[in-house]
């Protein structure tokens, strides 16, 4: 009896383990199908995401007035409105649409751009405020790109002709006089863009730039009159030295004793101005009497 008592009990015990593993392979068989489900549940939710991503801006028109970059310049093309101020508590983008307006696209470097100082203290941003303020009804594009040299310049001249613009403010050449290029290549480059931007019509505003006196007393004085030769040959209003009263003044400079602070570029702003008010006058004259 003890003997088949044991024999039963080791039957018993072996169907146990069969129920038990069977039991097991079902929940294996669960997960593995949960397992497929949920894997397949993603794998469609990344196709329909690229489809989303790929197809599914088609047919939505763009209304930004950015240039569209042919480049990868580092910084982006902003369009401000000079007759809607932008609060710098409002979430409200830089870029907007204004089709009808006419345009001052501000060309430059980093200067032009505001690096280190937020995008409604650049010079381009206060300058749109300052048109509101006078009554001016314009667009002004940020084309600043940091580190641009005169030859970036010249392959930008295309992409800034995209915008129409009716005044362009050039503010090129310091990164050349800075890497200590040759003056006549920076002064070609320079002649190049200005003679394309007047064979479309449109009114060029020269900026004129000083580098540091360490680079040599005939290089520096060189590269500042080179300014002043390229507004004789073209016969271009010239702003006598884009940074005036605002170089080598710690204060409105940051800390790299190069790019203006918002106070600083307030002085640009002011320089540009006295330069391109009296343009603004006689193209709106010109206009009544048309």
């Amino acid at each position: 009896m003890i003997e088949t008592r044991g024999v039963q009990s080791v039957w018993t015990m072996k169907e146990h383990s069969r129920g038990l593993h069977k039991q097991a392979q079902i929940v294996d068989n669960g997960v593995g199908r949960i397992h497929q489900v949920v894997m397949v549940s993603i794998i469609l939710s990344a196709l329909v995401l690229f489809c989303l991503g790929t197809w599914g801006c088609e047919g939505q028109e763009d209304t930004s007035t950015v240039i569209p970059e042919p480049m990868n310049t580092g910084s982006e093309a902003l369009v401000l409105r000079s007759q809607s101020p932008r609060s710098p508590h409002s979430a409200e983008p830089l870029v907007r649409t204004y089709e009808s307006f006419p345009k001052i696209v501000a060309f430059g470097n980093s200067l032009t751009a505001g690096l280190g100082v937020a995008p409604d203290e650049s010079y381009p941003a206060q300058l749109a405020q300052r048109l509101l303020e006078s009554g001016f009804q314009y667009e002004v594009i940020n084309a600043g790109v940091s580190g641009e040299t005169s030859a970036g310049g010249v392959r930008r001249i295309e992409w800034i002709l995209k915008s129409q613009p009716t005044v362009v403010i050039l503010e090129l050449g310091v990164n050349d006089g800075l890497r200590g290029l040759p003056l006549k290549q920076t002064y070609t480059n320079l002649h190049t863009i200005i003679e394309r931007l007047k064979a479309e019509g449109v009114m060029v505003i020269l900026a004129g730039m000083r580098i540091p006196v360490n680079y040599g007393e005939d290089y520096t004085g060189e590269f500042f009159e080179m300014y002043e030769r390229l507004a004789q040959e073209f016969a271009l209003p010239l702003i006598p030295f884009f940074l005036e009263g605002v170089a080598a003044q710690p204060g409105l400079n940051q800390v790299d004793g190069v790019h203006p602070t918002g106070e600083g570029y307030t002085t640009v702003t002011q320089n540009v101005w006295h330069t391109l008010e009296p343009i603004l006058k006689e193209l709106s004259e010109s206009l009544k009497k048309s």
